[in-house]
């Protein structure tokens, strides 16, 4: 009888063990651990896919998003229940644009640039903390974050032909646009969960509520004009903007596929 008990003791206390710790047959957890890292991909490609693969008309499913365009989402594991989220982007970018030397077709060389530069430039940065809730393979998700971004840009053409003393009197032409600079700043509050198909791989669902306000620059174009003599250059500027929202900054949803490691 005191055998019997004891089996039972011992095999209670494995079932025990296994439930609290969530591993596979391969003895893999199940759950992040402390000291795990995450990264966050938008599952909405890999679910259109999937959805395509059954919808013999083709038509794209799955109509979610999550992860800003551009930026990295990654999560640091503090503790079994706690995680802190950061987002960073550094984008830089440029590009030159050969254009016809003489110009498009019925086109003047003298006003249409033969080279169109671009650049841009943005920063995104975000932190937050995320709380797990629950004892299986679902777990609920809720937390807040606070995100700042800025970004700017110009645009410049180059031409194959000066003004001169036998080019048309009046003539115009755009030397380069720069665009406003713009700055964003929202906080949030965010509530979902995550599903944990395989040993530390989840797909997560939220919803996030905050404020958000914003700001665009007046851009300024330089343009050219020949009066004959000289080449004079007038700067002008567009209209600034703004905005403020307070609401569901993803009404829709938002689907990811988590990798913890």
């Amino acid at each position: 009888m005191k055998k019997l008990l004891l089996t039972v003791a011992l095999a209670s206390s494995i079932v025990v063990a296994n439930a609290q710790t969530m591993t596979s047959k391969n003895g893999t957890p199940i759950l992040p651990e402390a000291g795990d890292w995450s990264i966050g991909f938008d599952a909405n490609p890999l679910l259109r896919y999937v959805g395509n693969f059954f919808n013999q008309a083709g038509t794209n499913n799955i109509g979610m998003s999550y992860q800003e365009n551009m930026v990295i989402v990654g999560k640091y594991m503090k503790d079994a229940n706690t995680a802190y989220r950061g987002k960073v982007a550094l984008n830089f970018g440029s590009s030159t644009t050969e254009v016809d030397p003489e110009g498009t077709p019925g086109g003047d060389s003298l006003t249409t640039p033969s080279k169109v530069k671009l650049s841009s430039n943005g920063i995104t940065l975000g932190a937050g903390i995320q709380k797990y809730r629950g004892k299986g393979r679902l777990q609920g998700i809720y937390g807040a974050e606070a995100n700042v971004g800025i970004g700017g840009g110009k645009t410049t053409h180059e031409f194959a032909k000066p003004f001169s003393a036998t080019s048309p009197i009046g003539s115009t032409r755009v030397a380069e646009v720069k665009n406003g600079s713009s700055f964003s700043f929202g906080v949030r509050g965010f509530i979902g969960a995550e599903y944990f198909f395989a040993p530390k791989i989840s797909f997560g669902a939220e919803y996030g509520w905050g404020i958000s306000i914003g700001s665009t620059g007046a851009s300024e174009a330089t343009v050219e004009s020949w009066d004959g003599t000289t080449v004079k250059s007038t700067t002008s500027k567009g209209s600034k903007s703004s905005n403020f929202n307070v609401g569901v900054d993803n009404a829709s949803g938002s689907i990811t596929l988590n990798l913890y490691f």
